[in-house]
């Protein structure tokens, strides 16, 4: 099996495994009864081989592995918490973080659906107006061109600019559009969608906080399995896929095992203003009272919570901002029809 699972049916998958082992079920039969209560689906196929392996006897993450139905972030946290002895708590932070990520991305096409099927209806209508009525002014001018002033040729020039550069720039627009919307429904294409808003200047800043919760998040499961820091470090960074945050831990980890004068990890975290310097300072005072898994649990999930606010942000203001400019590019389309005839009346009167 090759197709990712959607946002949705992880952080079913996720749940239903943490219910069932809270209430001391094993994982194998917790599987199998996820995959039994499902209709033939992707999910259900893919329930169905994690079992296989599991009674195979090989470990939850590998089984989900095998499967190339999860993403590699849900494994590697998945084989953290085996680890750990932590699976449930792990699984239960999972299935939060695919909802809300499911919640986000399913208001992301929503609020891009409707603009980009009013930009693609008004791409065809400026194609026409472009290659069809326009080329008629051109002819009205050409058969009177005796009697009128050679400048108001100028009209028609400009109008088939004007209408030329609209065509061009919605066509542009209503492309990407689409393809963010279908990007946006799961699998595979969303996490080039997501590769590419690390790196777009409006949502970088909110990718990266969303990184930094998978980061810390890792961190985390992995320091409360008693994994010493510059392990629990390494091991995290192996995780991440945001280049920028890879680059800056890797330096904070450098520090760590630095020959001549190596640094804790909150002070190299501290130094190298990989968090926020409040959440640096907060991570210094749990290095010092012995509670760094708590607080790196309580950033985690602070991360998570600035990155899901920013991205609201920035989803909230994609249809007005399409909506905005669909506007422009009526009047753009109005001022290319209108400019011959104020080109003819003018060199008639």
């Amino acid at each position: 099996m090759s197709k990712l699972l959607d946002s949705g049916t992880l952080s079913a998958f996720c749940e239903g495994v943490a219910m069932m082992l809270s209430a001391g079920i094993q994982v194998d039969e917790a599987v199998h009864l996820l995959s039994a209560s499902m209709e033939d689906t992707d999910f259900k196929t893919a329930c169905d081989q994690v079992y296989f392996s599991l009674i195979d006897g090989k470990p939850l993450g590998v089984a989900m592995d095998e499967t190339k139905a999860f993403p590699q972030y849900a494994v590697d946290m998945v084989n953290a918490g085996e680890e750990s002895g932590h699976l449930e708590n792990v699984l239960n932070s999972l299935a939060i973080y695919y909802s809300e990520e499911d919640r986000m991305f399913a208001k992301m096409r929503s609020a891009i659906l409707y603009p980009a099927a009013l930009l693609a209806i008004m791409t065809v209508i400026l194609l026409f107006t472009v290659t069809r009525i326009l080329p008629v002014f051109m002819d009205v001018y050409s058969s009177v061109s005796g009697e009128l002033y050679a400048g108001s040729f100028a009209y028609v020039n400009i109008s088939m600019g004007i209408g030329w550069a609209a065509l061009i720039i919605m066509g542009l627009c209503t492309v990407i559009a689409l393809v963010a919307a279908v990007a946006s429904g799961g699998g595979k294409s969303r996490l080039k969608l997501i590769g590419v808003m690390e790196k777009f200047s409006l949502s970088k800043d909110a990718m990266l906080h969303m990184a930094l919760a998978r980061f810390t998040s890792a961190l985390s499961t992995y320091v409360s399995a008693g994994m010493d820091t510059e392990h629990a470090m390494e091991s995290a960074i192996k995780m991440t896929t945001h280049n920028s945050l890879r680059r800056d831990a890797e330096k904070v980890l450098a520090d760590m095992v630095s020959p001549t004068e190596p640094k804790s990890m909150a002070q190299a975290i501290y130094d190298h203003e990989l968090f926020d310097p409040m959440y640096a300072r907060m991570l210094l005072i749990g290095g010092r009272s012995g509670t760094t898994e708590t607080v790196l649990e309580r950033l985690s999930d602070q991360f998570f919570d600035d990155a899901v606010i920013r991205i609201d942000s920035l989803i909230d203001s994609v249809e007005p901002s399409l909506a905005a400019f669909l506007t422009v590019s009526v009047g753009a389309t109005l001022i290319a029809v209108m400019m011959p005839l104020v080109g003819i009346m003018g060199s008639i009167g």
